[in-house]
């Protein structure tokens, strides 16, 4: 293995002048951070509290209860290849504020709703402000290609610690202040995310200003770009079938208290913080990126399997939940970062946009076949054997451009 360049000022253990981020770099990722953490703090603190709330609303039905849960994900699903494409046209920043005025708007319609038709208002106004494409194209535009994987993975641990903290927050806020407090705390995060994203990130570089220069989104759609697009849904896939079966494994076989659970996924989620970072390294270091994210594709995999034969056991399903935060975590980072630098920057915020819809369909599709899979005679063993079957039809089939 050839030893990565070093130039003026390095010195052993420490990254090479054109790894390091720049202040401008800093700058820019800290606060795009914060407003992805911001935004989705808000959303993992739902979770838990939703359709408790739902359930004793006027007019709750089982039909409008699933309704109201899944509205947000719905105009997601919709709208963010629209945000990524309009991105490309008229800025990543105006589109962005479109997104969370829209989401503000959503929050404060859920803190004021007195029946379950304003509850669905409300998740289907915040899912309106689609704006994942349109945020990590920005991150892109304002990082250089050497350290966005870096970046990406920063990204990653914000929101892989919102879900923690949300864990931990939500069961104490709930009898406090209620769901509709939840609601204003939302609407407050994303004020605050709009005050970040023109008072502390910087101005991205223009766009190009003639149309002939724009792509057209269809362009988004290349066999260049596709193994991104099958990554992140083949991720989503294993993710949802993942924390389907794991929660079961704990209430089930290892008779862990529901409260209790947020424990486990602090662990392992902490546990899986330094093997990530390595993998990040390699990829910066290395030269043979390309071979990095496939071992970790096998990992992910090799986790999954595991889990479909130590699920009983709580060492056995603890190591295998390193594993696969430790792949999935990388991998999170990897894919849009990849993406990014693999698309051109005027088709950047299109291309994220289909990136982003991948997700929401891949997580669709793995809480489906979840269920299904369980409902079988295979239960569990099929679930997490199914996603090790996903993810190794992944590692024969994807085959990203190389670097």
């Amino acid at each position: 293995m050839d030893s990565p360049p070093t130039g003026p000022g390095s010195s052993p253990g420490t990254p090479p002048a054109r790894l390091r981020l720049e202040p401008r770099e800093r700058r820019s990722l800290a606060a795009l951070a914060a407003i992805y953490a911001a935004r989705m703090l808000g959303l993992f603190l739902l979770l838990p509290v939703l359709a408790l709330y739902a359930r004793g609303l006027p007019g709750a039905t089982p039909l409008l209860l699933g309704l109201a849960f899944g509205a947000y994900a719905i105009t997601q699903a919709c709208l963010q290849i629209p945000f990524g494409t309009l991105s490309d046209r008229f800025g990543r920043r105006p589109v962005i504020l479109v997104g969370l005025i829209l989401y503000v708007a959503g929050s404060v319609i859920g803190a004021l709703a007195t029946s379950i038709w304003g509850l669905i208002a409300a998740g289907l106004i915040q899912g309106a402000g689609a704006i994942s494409g349109p945020v990590t194209a920005l991150l892109a535009d304002l990082t250089r290609s050497e350290v966005r994987t870096r970046a990406m993975a920063v990204i990653g641990v914000s929101i892989g610690g919102s879900f923690v903290l949300s864990l931990v927050a939500a069961p104490v806020l709930e009898p406090l202040i209620g769901v509709p407090g939840i609601f204003w705390i939302l609407a407050a995060l994303a004020s605050l995310c709009i005050v970040l994203l023109y008072g502390v990130v910087p101005p991205p570089p223009p766009l190009p200003a003639h149309p002939a220069a724009r792509s057209r989104l269809r362009d988004a759609f290349t066999a260049e770009l596709a193994p991104y697009y099958l990554g992140m849904f083949a991720l989503n896939f294993v993710l949802r079938a993942t924390f389907f079966g794991v929660p079961l494994a704990l209430t089930d076989s290892l008779h862990v208290a529901v409260h209790d659970h947020w424990m486990t996924y602090l662990g392992v989620f902490a546990a899986s913080l330094p093997p990530t970072v390595g993998l990040v390294f390699l990829t910066e270091r290395t030269g043979r990126p390309g071979e990095v994210q496939r071992f970790a594709v096998a990992f992910l995999m090799v986790a999954l399997g595991w889990m479909a034969f130590a699920y009983s056991s709580q060492a056995g399903l603890w190591a295998a939940l390193v594993l696969f935060f430790t792949a999935f975590n990388y991998l999170e980072a990897r894919l849009p970062a990849r993406l990014s630098q693999v698309a051109p920057p005027a088709l950047r915020g299109a291309a994220l946009g289909v990136f982003a819809t991948t997700q929401f369909l891949g997580a669709a599709v793995g809480a489906f076949a979840a269920a299904e899979l369980n409902g079988s005679p295979m239960g569990l063993v099929g679930v997490f054997g199914g996603a090790s079957l996903v993810a190794l039809a992944w590692l024969l089939l994807a085959r990203p451009a190389r670097g």
